[in-house]
């Protein structure tokens, strides 16, 4: 079970890597960051 759920999160990750790292920009200057939509 573990393992189904690592896989999809590893699946929302890639998904979400510019939404990611746009947020990861912004957060490491002292912005707000954007809501990303969870992993359904």
């Amino acid at each position: 079970m573990k393992i189904i759920k690592m896989k999809l999160v590893q699946a929302w990750i890639e998904i979400h890597k510019e939404d990611l790292m746009a947020d990861w920009d912004l957060a490491i200057n002292g912005e707000n960051v954007f809501k990303i939509d969870p992993l359904k």
